[in-house]
């Protein structure tokens, strides 16, 4: 813990960009993001949790030294860091807000700083997989509640009574003995000096004495300046002499700049200098992939200059890539043996001997991420240092690359990460940063590199395009006695490794080998399939495709067997218990110990239950409307959500209602809950009915909303009701931010089943069910 007694100069991204709470109170020496007085940090790996997470087994795991974290002022004001991203999920709120409660500080007294990017320093910054709360719940109370400890300890020697008779509330310490109080500014100094408690040692805040966390009544404290304009984002940053900087880069990925001709750009006003940017062999991770440069005064003219270049380039290998003839590829490969990744009994046997096997082939295409502000970064590299400006989800990992990139010492560069405006996991891959760092290093200047829509579209690292097949056996009875699942996409690993051509195991765990369902024999399957394009992590990633096929497989078998969507679904999950995955390899779980989360249908069929009960599950509905149901575990939260559609005579419909049970744990803030699924119901629908990239002759055939379109206000759902499961005694924390979307889409093509008759097996919807 800091003690702060004067005002200081900003650093190089404060000066120009604050990215600070509403009050816009002054940054403090001493914090840790200013780097001046403050105390060694331990990174602690293994510390002592209450339950036991996957958070130590992050890149430089978790620092819980309160020193780094917590600041005050001889004012009173507390100033805490936020060292994880913040995108629209609340966290730059949610993980402050667990340390005000535990030190008992008075959170409209508290200023919220942001953090740079050094994992070293403030552990694992990582803003994605919907770990933040799961894994920074116990360690921000551990460093709440040793503020605390530290400023109690500093108020009973200024006494000269017992710490056990002191006690913090409400922004001071009393003695209730003698009725005297001291406020935390007054204590500051002397709190300082004390040491930090033990882990082991602390005593943390009963929950039933909670004021903040769990009551939903705190905004988020961003709100005020996002819905004035006066937030902060990547490409807000202006520095002096900041030069502009568009690129045009190769249409087709792992292609290569030939020869470019670039006299007609020079003559576009504005434009200073058009250059080459170094590409890397595909694949590359997150370095860039080269092109040409236009510099500019501005972005508006060095756009004009890059629409003037004539440009020449060799597409390369993947000039094949053709979505139509690539999707015959993973429709043949599905219907052939793969490896298999999980084997329960002898599913040959059983479905040779099955009354009646059903088939279903399931389609999703790729997907883009197309978060509302496209990547932009500034970068200033002066000698062997730089520094960033940029809406990163992993400013720690964008310091890592830049100094590879740069040959620089990781010490000498500096990531000041501005609010996201949407990230959707695109901007954990940092290429856009480094984009930026090497044209200044180049150009001796500030550089902002700033990304179009259409550069968004055509070069991201898309989600990956699937085909899932799953055959199910039933016996006279119509129980499901065979489940063999194929699962057919070319892999994330693609991105960093050629020749990757089986999902990795963390996508592997995401709805195929953690099926839950209570079959005997199941086996599921993961044949080869090539990358041709940058493939990555999406919000919910793999889960997408999985609960698309798994929860409509579940809808057509209820349809052939006469059955209730939501009884054959509670009978497919099967007794309460916990899942045993013994016969698979590598049975991944969101990183977490399987003690600590595992698959338990106990909570997967209460979220089914609870919706059904709150949504009305059966209710009569009017003509042409129907409703579908769905479930899915996914970052160790489980939810359940039902659709109601509505389809008219000409085939267009609409969602009226939809219903979503979550269980995910402890929480901090239900509104964020609230917030998070509701979203998640509209980018569920949207990509449902819209979301397609396609590819013919290597290249991206979208590049904006109008031929990749999201959905709009007077097209999402009518009522979105959110029901939370609470919490039983010491559940841990688990995903918000990506649970939602998995079983949306499920939802809605079982809910169109029941309206129309049609199956649909491919996303998106598109106009299959126009007449």
């Amino acid at each position: 813990m800091n003690i702060l007694t004067n005002p200081s100069k900003l650093r190089g991204f404060e000066k120009h960009v604050k990215v600070e709470n509403v009050s816009r109170r002054s940054i403090l020496k001493g914090l840790g993001i200013a780097g001046s007085f403050v105390l060694a940090a331990p990174v602690m790996t293994r510390q002592a949790f209450a339950y036991e997470t996957g958070a130590g087994k992050m890149p430089h795991g978790v620092v819980v030294d309160p020193r780094v974290f917590v600041a005050i002022a001889p004012d009173g004001i507390v100033t805490i860091l936020a060292h994880r991203s913040e995108m629209g999920t609340g966290v730059r709120t949610s993980l402050p807000l667990i340390v005000a409660e535990e030190m008992e500080a008075d959170w409209s007294r508290v200023h919220v700083q942001q953090a740079h990017g050094d994992e070293v320093k403030f552990g694992n910054q990582d803003t994605d997989g919907s770990r933040s709360t799961r894994h920074y719940l116990i360690p921000m109370r551990q460093i709440g509640a040793s503020a605390r400890s530290m400023l109690e300890a500093a108020a009973a020697k200024k006494w000269g009574v017992p710490v056990a008779e002191v006690k913090a509330q409400n922004h001071e310490v009393v003695h209730s003995a003698s009725g005297r109080k001291a406020g935390f500014g007054e204590l500051a100094a002397d709190a300082a000096k004390e040491p930090v408690p033990s882990i082991e040692g602390l005593k943390l805040k009963d929950p039933k004495d909670f004021r903040y966390l769990g009551k939903g009544q705190v905004s988020i404290v961003d709100l005020h300046d996002i819905t004035t304009g006066k937030a902060q984002y990547g490409a807000d940053v202006r520095l002096p002499g900041l030069k502009y900087a568009v690129i045009a880069r190769p249409p087709v990925t792992g292609g290569k700049l030939k020869s470019f001709d670039d006299s007609a750009a020079k003559k576009v006003p504005g434009v200073e200098k058009v250059m080459e940017v170094k590409g890397w062999p595909w694949p590359s991770k997150f370095q860039p992939l080269g092109g040409v440069a236009v510099i500019a005064r501005n972005t508006g003219a060095a756009i004009k200059g890059r629409d003037a270049l004539k440009i020449v380039w060799d597409d390369g290998a993947n000039a094949k890539y053709d979505s139509v003839t690539y999707r015959a590829s993973l429709e043949e490969a599905a219907r052939k043996p793969g490896l298999v990744v999980r084997k329960e009994g002898d599913v040959d046997a059983a479905l040779k001997s099955a009354d009646k096997v059903i088939t279903g082939e399931y389609y999703l295409p790729h997907l883009a991420h197309v978060s509302m502000e496209p990547p932009v970064a500034v970068a200033d590299v002066k000698g062997d240092k730089a520094t960033i400006w940029a809406p990163v989800q992993s400013p720690g990992g964008t310091r890592e690359d830049v100094a590879k990139t740069l040959g620089i010492p990781e010490d000498n560069v500096t990531v000041n990460v501005t609010l996201l405006g949407g990230g959707f996991g695109r901007k954990s891959k940092c290429d856009f940063a480094l984009e930026a760092a090497l044209l200044s290093k180049e150009l001796g200047a500030p550089v902002k590199v700033q990304w179009t829509r259409e550069d968004d579209v055509h070069h991201d690292f898309l989600h990956t395009v699937s085909v899932e097949r799953i055959e199910a056996g039933l016996d006279k009875s119509g129980k499901v006695i065979a489940w063999r699942h194929r699962s057919v996409a070319p892999t994330i690993a693609s991105t960093f490794a050629a020749g990757a051509n089986h999902e990795a195991p963390f996508e592997l765990g995401m709805g195929l080998i953690d099926n839950p369902f209570e079959i005997a024999n199941l086996q599921c399957e993961n044949p080869e399939a090539a990358a041709f394009t940058r493939i990555g992590w999406f919000r919910s990633v793999s889960n997408i495709p999985r609960a698309f096929a798994v929860q409509s497989m579940v809808g057509e078998i209820a349809h052939a067997t006469g059955r209730d969507q939501k009884e054959m679904l509670l009978e497919l999950i099967g007794s309460p218990r916990i899942v045993n995955l013994s016969s698979v390899k590598d049975p991944w779980n969101y990183g977490e110990p399987y003690d600590s989360y595992p698959i338990d249908t106990a909570r997967l069929r209460k979220v089914v239950e609870l919706v059904a009960d709150k949504g009305e599950w059966g209710r009569k509905v009017p003509k042409g409307h129907g409703l579908g149901i769905a479930v899915h575990r996914s970052f160790v939260s489980y939810i359940a959500t039902i659709v109601e559609v509505a389809v008219d005579d000409k085939g267009k419909f609409s969602v009226p209602r939809v219903d979503t049970a979550i269980d995910c744990g402890t929480f901090v803030n239900p509104e964020r809950i609230h917030s998070q699924i509701e979203g998640a119901a509209i980018m569920g629908l949207s990509l449902a009915k819209y979301g397609e990239i396609s590819f013919k002759d290597g290249k991206v055939q979208q590049g904006n909303f109008d031929d990749f379109p999201v959905i709009r206000m007077d097209e999402s759902p009518v009522i979105t009701n959110v029901y939370i499961v609470p919490p039983g005694a010491d559940t841990p924390p688990s995903g918000v931010g990506e649970p939602g979307v998995p079983p949306f889409a499920p939802a809605l093509i079982n809910a169109i089943f029941a309206a129309t008759g049609k199956r649909i097996r491919a996303l998106p919807i598109g106009k299959q069910l126009e007449t």
